[in-house]
């Protein structure tokens, strides 16, 4: 299993698919930071909190996740893979473990350049400062949701050859059939995939809350997506014609 995840990190790691990933989520998290940062007149300690835990790479991770996985088949390099590594559960499970880890590597440049943007700027203005503390208890659950989101993405790669065809499917999940789910019945859409369960990792913060899935309610969902995802790519992967 060590030496499936170190060959899938290496096929990250010697593709610019994970750098230009990393280069457009922190482009976006820089953008809405300096903005949080520097539009207030008078920025106050919520303010500077929001413009230093800005990170919006989830979706970004989740679409990783499924181009990466779905590349196997584009490029026809899925055949190479299986015979090196005949066991499919096993490869299904690094491809998994591999994307979020760097789902969590993402995540992790995001929020550090955020952090120190936002404190440099604020600074600079006489703001207060973020609160460290309820910056890494938005870290550590951003952290939660980047894994997750990492191996997803991958599952749902594995399950949708076509990449063309899983990016679509993925936004409309995530831009219309989801949001729709939660506004007609709230109750059902706070177990979806995208948003729903997503959620209640965010849910309690700084003592308020909501009407989302608490915290351990929403890691179990979130499990049990992945997990759901993951079964079906390895029973697909063991009836179809690699060739």
């Amino acid at each position: 299993m060590s030496r499936l995840l170190a060959a899938e990190l290496l096929k990250l790691r010697t593709t610019r698919t994970f750098l230009v990933f990393v280069l457009v989520a922190l482009g976006l998290s820089l953008l809405v930071c300096i903005l949080i940062a520097t539009l207030p007149d008078s920025p106050t300690a919520q303010d500077a909190t929001d413009a230093a835990v800005t990170d919006v790479s989830s979706p970004f991770i989740l679409l990783l996740g499924v181009i990466a996985t779905t590349g196997e088949w584009r490029h026809r390099t899925i055949a190479g893979t299986v015979l090196a590594a005949p066991d499919r559960v096993r490869l299904v499970l690094a491809k998994a473990f591999a994307y979020a880890m760097a789902g969590i590597t993402l995540s992790l440049i995001v929020s550090a350049c955020t952090y120190v943007v936002a404190t440099v700027i604020l600074s600079a203005r006489g703001a207060p400062a973020p609160d460290l503390g309820e910056v890494l208890d938005l870290l550590w659950r951003s952290l939660i949701l980047a894994a997750y989101f990492g191996a997803l993405g991958a599952g749902i790669g594995a399950i949708v050859r076509n990449q063309a065809a899983a990016i679509v499917i993925v936004l409309v999940l995530s831009f219309v059939v989801e949001p729709t789910l939660i506004a007609l019945a709230e109750d059902v859409g706070k177990f979806a995939p995208m948003f729903g369960a997503p959620s209640g990792v965010l849910s309690g913060i700084g003592g308020e809350t909501d009407d989302a899935l608490s915290l351990g309610v929403s890691l179990l969902v979130m499990a049990g997506w992945v997990a759901a995802a993951c079964g079906a790519a390895i029973a697909l992967l063991k009836t179809r014609d690699l060739t």
